[in-house]
């Protein structure tokens, strides 16, 4: 892709293609400039959970309009979280993935919200429990009592917020789904880059630095229980618009709506691309026919992207030979979800 005037302000490009564009990061404003200490490098590799979304075969290119390449490489600048909405399978969740793999940030640090979920879920858990049962059983023993770190884990939004020289890309997965006060609780943690765990903060006379785990499965040292980061993390929150979220939440990020794939250029590209990288190069166009069914439905039918791969996928593998029964499971396959009036995002 050629870097024009208007888009060599990019860091994000959408190619699909890895490169050291956040390298070119200018510094943050002074408003979202933080300075946790100690600086961790090490981070682990893409995850397979990042390969299976963005496809194995082709390249792992997304169509993105203008204003969404915009929008998103405005929120790598400001260091704002992004409020991604749109309707089921429209490519919200794929987003996350796409930057981490694009920009060579590592894994993705995913944190499904359902209705039970607590900031402190995000944040941190700790075992306190299984201490207290291991101290019981080294006092029987005769043996030294195990640090607290190892009954202490850091959850996805904790990882996130250890101080990295690069961004770590943190995926907040349908935060409509939650409890009414996850999106308030969350707003000092994404707005001062920092939180402290009271634990380790009543024994920081004693211990200053505890190793804890972290969400990778690797470890991480806490100094006097706070966790402060230094490059603030690349937040993805995805809603399917099932609620509406406070204003200040809605102050401290950049919105960006993903409708799902309309029936123009930029719907046809979106989908073409997508079949291209978990088909391979040239799927595309030998599935044009199943493409323009799923983009020709009616008006305000809701139809999610993968259906559309799970047509290609079992009439290729089941019934290759037989046209009739290939447009049968098809049609089968992508019935809309439901006729009711949907497109922007919301219900």
């Amino acid at each position: 892709m050629t870097e024009t005037p208007e888009t060599d302000w990019h860091i994000y490009r959408g190619t699909g293609e890895p490169h050291d564009g956040i390298a070119r990061l200018p510094p943050p404003p002074p408003w979202r400039d933080f300075d946790g200490e100690p600086v961790t490098e090490a981070v682990p590799p893409l995850g397979s959970e990042s390969t299976r979304r963005l496809g194995t075969r082709g390249d792992r290119r997304i169509a993105w309009r203008p204003e969404e390449l915009e929008l998103v490489n405005a929120a790598l600048y400001l260091r704002r979280p992004l409020l991604v909405t749109g309707d089921p399978g429209s490519g919200k969740s794929t987003l996350a993935h796409a930057i981490a793999h694009e920009l060579g940030l590592g894994r993705v640090l995913q944190w499904p919200v359902v209705s039970r979920t607590t900031l402190k879920d995000g944040l941190y858990t700790y075992d306190a429990i299984a201490r207290l049962q291991d101290t019981q059983m080294a006092e029987l023993r005769g043996e030294g009592h195990r640090d607290i770190g190892e009954y202490l884990r850091l959850g996805p939004l904790g990882t996130a917020l250890l101080p990295y020289e690069r961004p770590r890309v943190l995926l907040v997965d349908e935060l409509d789904k939650s409890d009414i006060d996850l999106p308030n609780d969350l707003l000092n943690a994404l707005e001062e880059g920092e939180f402290r765990i009271p634990e380790l903060q009543r024994i920081a006379g004693r211990h200053g630095a505890v190793e804890v785990l972290t969400d990778d499965d690797g470890h991480a040292t806490v100094h006097d229980g706070l966790v402060r980061c230094r490059a603030f993390p690349i937040v993805v929150m995805t809603s399917n618009g099932e609620r509406d979220f406070p204003a200040p939440l809605l102050r401290r990020c950049l919105h960006l709506d993903l409708p799902a794939p309309r029936n123009d250029e930029w719907g046809r590209a979106r989908l073409g691309a997508m079949v291209g990288a978990h088909f391979g190069g040239t799927e595309a166009d030998h599935h044009e026919e199943l493409i323009d069914s799923f983009l020709g439905s009616a008006p305000g039918a809701l139809r999610a992207a993968d259906q559309l791969l799970n047509a290609i996928y079992l009439t290729q593998e089941a019934v290759r030979d037989s046209e009739p029964d290939r447009q049968r499971l098809a049609d089968l396959l992508m019935r809309p979800l439901d006729h009711g009036d949907h497109g922007s995002g919301r219900r």
